[in-house]
This record gives C-alpha cells, structure tokens and sequence, in this order.
C-alpha cells in the first residue's frame, strides 16, 4: 500500500500528520511526500520517499505523481494537516479487501480538538457543488459502517483496479472538487464506496488554503462547473442553473444574517461584491477549456445509465440553503 501525503505548507503540521502514520497498526506500506511548497524543505527518511517540486502544481497533479510511482494494489491520500488515528489503515483495508465491487472508501474525519465531523464522505448539490457529509455534526451519528458517495479528498482509500480503469485525478482542477470527479466518474463506472467510521482521522480544516479565501471562492466555483459538464447526465445540465441560483440567493440571505460561508468570507476581509466577479470569471474559464472537457466526458467508462446514475446522485444530494449554510 502507499500513503501519499502532499503538502504545501510543509510545516509543523506535516510532522504531526508523518508521526501519525508511524503509529499505525497496519504495518505493510509506503509513505510518499509531495512538497508543493518549492522551498525542497522536507527531508527524506528512512521509511519516507519525497518528490519535490519547484512550484505549487496543485492538489491533483502532486498526488498523481506519488501514484504514477507506485504499484501498490491500494493507495491512500492524507491531507498534511491530518493525523491518523492508529488504526485507520487496518480499517480501511479490512473494509474493503473482500469487497471486489468497492473501489472507494471514505474516512470517519473530525475536526481537530473537537468531537464533531469534518466529513463521512460527501454530498452533492444538484448545481455541482460538493459538501462533507455530516459536517459540524455529532460522530456519534455516523458510527455505522455504510455505502456513501465518495470520499473526501483530505483521507481517501483508493483500489488501484479502480483508477486504472477510470484514471487519476484530473490536473485541471489545481485544487478542490477534484475528489468529487474522481468519485463520480468511479460512480459511473459501478464502483462503490464505503465509509468506514472506524477509520477515524483529525483533520485542521482547511489549513492551507484558508477556510474562506478569494482563491477558494474561484476554485469552488469554476471546478464545480468543470465538475457537472463532465458527469451529469444531460438532462440534468437542464436544472443546474436554478439549482446555482437558489444556492447564490440563500449565500446573500446567510451572509446579511452573519452566518454561512459568505459571511465567513466577508470576516475573512473578502467582499461580497467580488463575488459575481468570481462566477462570471469561472463561467468564462469553463468556455475556454470546454471542448477538452467534453471530449473527456465523451470518453468516460460508463456501466450506469443515466437513471441509475441520477438515481445515485439524489440519494446523496444536499440542497442549496444548505450548502450555503455550512
């Protein structure tokens, strides 16, 4: 098995995230460092291999190489602002070794010096936008083990059969949604995935980037469009522009009332004015790039139809209010 890790803070987080994967029960893998930061500033050791690269190439592409370097049948992602509790790897295989139909699974992942949930796995907006399943939520109430959508990027289990099948993540996103993809495309493939609350894992919230910055409020909306024109089914591309609009009204009404991600953002010093700058930039990126990313969609491994994979994608839906609540 290989473990990859990327990092872009390389800091005294990243300790903390190695350290824990020292402790673990499960003994038989490999770590793989990727160093975004360019500053070449994470050493190797005895039990730890490290790419470094002069530059940040996004979230997607860094774990990409660490798998690109690996034949390990299984291959694991950390965020480097997460420590593992002991026993996250034995968990994580013993769930999925004798189910052949898995490809996926999603860690039970709490909020650092809290009893509540990051995530157990993710929901899906109907406008593309992805949301940690029982976030801010007690874990009490996600302690049985169950199928959910996919994983989130920040402690996912993957089966290599899986992504040689579909592929890696896609580099186009550079950063967020591109765990979403990845899982929906395994989706349409007919693979499952399953959240093991026994794989419990202590993740900073959004650490790196801040929790509500310019750069994410870009990133989440353009990849989210990116997210829907390669994996919705087209009668659904129908709906997904009421969907975007219901969900950028209860942000205005959240943010007026102090609460919600878009006020986050104003006390984070971002204007909302700035905003509908950031949509209409995203809009303009998705006609640039969108020739190459329907010939991806064109080329995707299907075995739902487009039913089953609505279907799906309702069962694990969130709405708009909210996904602009959270």
């Amino acid at each position: 098995m290989t473990v990859v890790v990327p990092t872009l803070a390389a800091d005294e987080t990243l300790d903390e995230c190695l350290a824990s994967l020292e402790r673990q029960t499960f003994r038989d893998f490999e770590v793989i460092v990727v160093d975004n930061s360019g500053r070449h500033s994470v050493q190797p050791r005895s039990s730890i291999r490290v790419i470094e690269n002069d530059r940040n190439v996004g979230f997607g592409a860094a774990v990409n190489q660490a798998f690109r370097q690996s034949q390990a049948p299984f291959l694991a992602v950390l965020n480097d602002d997460a420590s593992a509790h002991p026993r996250w790897l034995e968990a994580l295989v013993s769930a999925i070794e004798h189910r052949s139909d898995a490809g996926m699974c999603a860690s039970q992942v709490l909020l650092a010096g809290d009893a509540r949930l990051d995530s157990a796995g993710m929901l899906l907006c109907l406008d593309g936008s992805s949301k940690q399943r029982g976030h801010l939520e007690s874990a009490a109430s996600y302690a049985r083990g169950e199928e959910t959508l996919l994983p989130s990027g920040s402690a996912a289990f993957y089966r290599r059969e899986m992504l040689d099948e579909i592929g890696l993540f896609d580099e186009a996103f550079f950063l967020y949604c591109e765990d979403t993809d990845l899982g929906l495309r395994a989706r349409w493939a007919a693979w499952e995935c399953l959240y093991v609350p026994d794989a419990v894992v202590e993740h900073r919230y959004s650490h790196s980037a801040g929790r509500a910055s310019a750069l994410k409020a870009y990133y989440v909306e353009r990849n989210r469009l990116f997210v829907i024109f390669k994996n919705f089914p087209l009668l659904d591309l129908l709906f997904v522009p009421f969907y975007a609009t219901s969900r950028y009204f209860w942000h205005l009404v959240y943010a007026l009332q102090g609460r919600g991600k878009a006020a986050e953002f104003q006390r984070a010093g971002g204007s909302l004015a700035r905003l509908p700058w950031y949509v209409v930039r995203a809009h303009m990126e998705l006609l640039a790039r969108f020739p190459k990313i329907w010939r991806e969609r064109r080329h995707m491994k299907r075995r739902l139809t487009s039913k089953q994979f609505r279907r799906l994608i309702r069962h694990f839906s969130i709405s708009p209010r909210q996904v602009a609540a959270l």
